[in-house]
């Protein structure tokens, strides 16, 4: 591993939130609409959804609540909320205890609203669904305790969106799913998913899904995937960052990345960085690439940023280069933003 270069980034002025984010795995998802000059971040706590919009000038806010069946009903926790970006359109996504809501990007227009099936789950076990990703083009992936994955397929307009296939291959509840954000090698997956227990699976989409490899749990939960050109790139409860190669599951790498469990990774598509966010208050920016003459993978440490006092929930590149990304943590209610110098 080379040597830490810090001074990369600097903090750029902080977005105050109307409410704090809860310690959820993965509790950050930014939307930048590079067009128009505007990002879109959002974070959940309890019931509700904080949504801001920056657009350079100033900040505008929204608050969705959880609903079940176009009721709102107090009780239920929202559990992860995401941007899905497919080539027709932009959905925003949210889990809950009761079920998966899907609305317009800016928050306006439930579309779609998916009841999860209680009956399923033995009397005790908690019901939620969690780990959101677009994938295939097409399809929105939605994991949920019981271990399954819904395939929603997703019309390019309008609300006929429906359940296409349900992935069976996990035991333990779905923690986070990851699509391909770079050029995947032939007969590579094009997402992943992970539990848990720690296990991941690593699939090829299309009209039906089809599982490549299982990558074993080692005895720690994987709490947030992402995948990119070919390698799986998964942070653990345990503070480290493992690299596998997605068409055969074998390990290329692992980093002792945190001192406490990681809460989130992000990847920028277009260099190869991951961003790291752990309850060791820190976040490390990491270089990915592959060597071209040996086809290792390589991991180069590039920033580590202290957040002080706070437990990192989320962490997301703002811009496909990675040159900029906004965290948040445990009780804070603002969002935090860090740009290159």
């Amino acid at each position: 591993m080379a040597a830490a270069t810090s001074g990369m980034y600097r903090k750029e002025k902080s977005i105050q939130l109307k409410s704090s984010s809860a310690a959820l795995y993965n509790n950050l998802s930014v939307l930048p609409l590079p067009g128009r000059q505007l990002t879109c971040f959002s974070t959940v706590h309890g019931p509700s959804l904080s949504m801001v919009t920056a657009d350079g000038l100033g900040f505008s806010h929204r608050q969705l609540q959880a609903k079940e069946g176009g009721m709102t009903v107090s009780t239920s926790l929202l559990t992860q909320a995401a941007w899905c970006v497919l080539p027709s359109r932009v959905l925003l996504v949210l889990t809950s205890q009761k079920g998966i809501q899907m609305y317009e990007s800016d928050g306006s227009i439930m579309v779609y609203w998916h009841a999860l099936d209680v009956t399923e789950h033995p009397p005790a076990q908690a019901v939620f669904a969690r780990g959101i990703a677009a994938a295939g083009g097409r399809f929105i992936c939605v994991g949920t305790s019981s271990g399954l994955v819904l395939v929603f397929d997703i019309p390019p307009k309008g609300t006929n969106i429906m359940v296409s296939e349900v992935l069976e291959r996990h035991c333990d509840a779905i923690t986070d799913i990851a699509a391909e954000l770079g050029q995947a090698p032939d007969g590579a997956g094009d997402l992943v998913t992970a539990d848990d227990a720690g296990t991941l699976c690593v699939w090829s989409t299309g009209e039906e899904f089809a599982l490549l490899s299982k990558i074993p749990a080692f005895g720690c939960t994987c709490s947030s995937v992402k995948l990119w050109n070919g390698i799986v790139a998964a942070g653990y409860g345990n503070g480290q960052i493992r690299l596998y190669e997605a068409t055969t599951g074998l390990l290329r790498a692992e980093v002792n990345a945190h001192a406490r469990w990681i809460y989130a990774l992000d990847l920028a598509p277009q260099t190869g960085k991951l961003l790291s966010g752990a309850e060791d208050s820190f976040v490390h920016v990491w270089k990915l690439s592959r060597n071209l003459d040996t086809d290792d993978v390589e991991v180069e440490h590039c920033h580590g940023e202290c957040v002080t006092d706070t437990q990192v929930c989320g962490a997301r590149f703002c811009d496909p280069e990675g040159n900029s990304f906004a965290v948040t943590g445990y009780d804070l209610s603002e969002i935090f933003r860090y740009g290159r110098t």
